[in-house]
C-alpha cells in the first residue's frame, strides 16, 4: 500500500496556509474594508506569493465570502435553534464579541460597505440580516408557545429592536472597546424579560 502521510502532510500544511490567508484577510477587512485592500496586500501579510494565494482564492470576491463564511459557520455554530430563552442567547453575545474581534469587527464593516442594492455583496448581508431577524422572532414565538413570554406582542417587531441593538452596540463596541459591553447587554436584557414577561396572572 502506498504511503500516504506524505500527502496529507502536504493537504495540512494548504489547509494552514488557506487558514491563515483568511485569518490575515478577515484582520485587514476590519482595518480598512473591501475597497481599501487588494490580494496583493493579503498575500505580502500572509507571507505567500500572488500566486500561492490564487491557489486558494480564485478572486477577491471568493476571498471576500469564504472569509464571512467563517463568521457565518461561527455564529451558526453557537445558535440554539430549538431554545425559546431569547434572554439567555443575548447574555452570551458579550463573550463572542470579545472572543473573536476580527470577525465582529470585519462583518461589520462589510455590512456598511455593502448597504448599497448594487454593491457586491448586498444580497448576502440582506439575507442574513433577515435570516438573523427571523431566528430571534421564532425564538420569542417558541416562548409564547412555552408560556415563557406574552402572547400580547408581536414577535416579528421585536426581533427587528433586538437586530437592531446588537448592529447598534456592534458599531460602539468596535468605536471604543472601553465601553462595559457585559454590563450594557445586562442592562438592555433585563428591560428587555420585564417587556416580554406574561402578567403575573397568567403564570
Amino acid at each position: 500500500m502506498t504511503d500516504q502521510r506524505p500527502y496529507a502532510a502536504l493537504l495540512a500544511k494548504g489547509e494552514d496556509r488557506r487558514q491563515l490567508i483568511l485569518a490575515v484577510a478577515q484582520r485587514l477587512l476590519r482595518t480598512y474594508g473591501w475597497r481599501g485592500i487588494t490580494l496583493g496586500q493579503i498575500a505580502r501579510e500572509a507571507g505567500v506569493s500572488p500566486a500561492g494565494l490564487l491557489h486558494h482564492f480564485e478572486s477577491k470576491e471568493q476571498l471576500l465570502n469564504a472569509a464571512l463564511d467563517v463568521r457565518d459557520a461561527h455564529d451558526d455554530a453557537r445558535a440554539d435553534r430549538t431554545s425559546d430563552d431569547i434572554i439567555g442567547q443575548l447574555r452570551q453575545v458579550p463573550r463572542r464579541f470579545e472572543d473573536t474581534p476580527d470577525l465582529i469587527g470585519m462583518f461589520a464593516v462589510l455590512q456598511m460597505e455593502n448597504l448599497d442594492p448594487a454593491a457586491p455583496l448586498h444580497d448576502r448581508f440582506l439575507g442574513r440580516h433577515r435570516a438573523a431577524v427571523e431566528t430571534i422572532a421564532e425564538t420569542i414565538r417558541r416562548g409564547q408557545r412555552t408560556g415563557r413570554y406574552r402572547t400580547d406582542l408581536d414577535p416579528a417587531v421585536k426581533a427587528v429592536e433586538i437586530a437592531a441593538f446588537l448592529n447598534g452596540i456592534e458599531a460602539s463596541w468596535l468605536l471604543d472597546p472601553s465601553i462595559p459591553l457585559t454590563e450594557v447587554f445586562r442592562e438592555y436584557t433585563d428591560s428587555l424579560a420585564r417587556q416580554l414577561a406574561p402578567p403575573a396572572d397568567s403564570r
